[in-house]
This record gives structure tokens, C-alpha cells and sequence, in this order.
């Protein structure tokens, strides 16, 4: 076992290392998984893209004022989950509990932001091979969005009641790699469909 060596009214002591959980260590392996599936979205993205003589076709229009406004709510949202992760590590379950509970406000409304943009924008997925690219990339994307949020939800939910926060520490750690995941993924998204088209 590893140890840390640390100093304490001048003798040193030998302490344990922390070891990452195996529920951590496999929610990055397949975080690696998922970082792949969307490699390949934007590599078809991307193929299409070089192979068209107009990219996006004439007409297609976003909204993009929306969707910046959505894109600070999901990165503030990461924020705050990184928040409710400082106070999981001290202990203060309330604390965590709350700022849990304002990342699922402002991811809600950045999800809401994604369904609402389905219904009005003003292309379809059978539109082109561009609208077919946005749909399914900000489709997966929303899908993502929405079993996070689930995820809080049941994060809150197994660490709420009689029992230590550290036992249930894994599972909570592990939620917070995938929100920041998912907020990655969208900055990386929101480049390629908004500011690079």
C-alpha cells in the first residue's frame, strides 16, 4: 500500500494513501468510451463538412443567442458541481445537497434550451446532411444531458437520510466526472455547430 509521509510536532508518520474507488476508476474507463463515440460524431461531422461546397446550406440559421445564454447556464452548472463536490469532501452534506440542487436548475434549463430548439429551428434532420449532423450531435448530447440530471437527482437521493456521506462518497464522485463530461462535450459541440459551422 502506498503511504503519504507527513510531519506532526516534529515526528514523521507514516499515513495511507487515498486509493480511488474501482466505481471512479471505471466511470473514466467508459467516459473514454463515450469521448470516442463522440470522436466519431465529429469526424462524420467533419467528413461531411469537407465534402460539401456549402456548409451549412443557404437559409440554415441558429439560434444563437439562445444558445450561448444556455451554454454559460451548463458551465456554471459545472461550477457548481464542482462546488458540491468541495463540500462532499468535508463532510457538509446540506451543502452538497444544495449546490446539487442549483447544477440540476441550470442544467434543466440548458436541456429545456435543447428540446425547445427541435421544434423551432427552421431544418430537420431529413433537411440535409447538415441538419441530419445537428440533430444527431445535439441529440445524443441532450440524451446525455437528461441521464445526468437523473443521476444528480439519485446522487441527492442515496446520500440523503441515516448513513456516513463517505461510504456513498464513490457514487457521488462518480456523478460529477460525468456532468463535467457532458459540459466538455457541449463546449467542444458549441465550437464546431455555432462558432465554426
Amino acid at each position: 500500500m502506498c503511504h503519504h509521509r507527513r510531519v506532526a510536532d516534529g515526528v514523521t508518520l507514516d499515513t495511507p494513501a487515498r486509493k480511488p474507488s474501482m466505481l471512479a476508476v471505471g466511470t473514466v474507463v467508459w467516459l473514454a468510451s463515450e469521448l470516442m463515440f463522440f470522436g466519431g460524431l465529429f469526424a462524420a461531422y467533419f467528413t461531411l463538412r469537407s465534402n460539401a461546397a456549402v456548409w451549412p446550406p443557404p437559409g440554415t440559421h441558429l439560434e444563437t443567442v439562445a444558445a450561448v445564454i444556455a451554454t454559460v447556464l451548463l458551465l456554471a452548472s459545472s461550477g457548481t458541481m464542482h462546488i458540491a463536490g468541495l463540500a462532499r469532501s468535508r463532510g457538509d452534506r446540506a451543502r452538497m445537497h444544495r449546490w446539487m440542487v442549483v447544477s440540476i436548475a441550470l442544467g434543466a434549463v440548458f436541456f429545456a434550451n435543447q428540446i425547445r430548439e427541435f421544434f423551432v429551428l427552421d431544418f430537420s434532420p431529413s433537411s440535409s446532411s447538415y441538419g441530419s449532423m445537428y440533430y444527431v450531435m445535439t441529440g445524443f448530447h441532450a440524451a446525455h444531458v437528461f441521464a445526468g440530471l437523473l443521476l444528480i437527482v439519485t446522487a441527492i437521493a442515496i446520500t440523503t437520510g441515516a448513513g456516513t456521506l463517505e461510504r456513498r462518497s464513490p457514487a457521488c464522485e462518480s456523478v460529477e466526472y460525468f456532468w463535467h463530461f457532458v459540459d466538455a462535450v457541449w463546449i467542444l459541440l458549441f465550437l464546431t455547430l455555432f462558432v465554426l459551422r
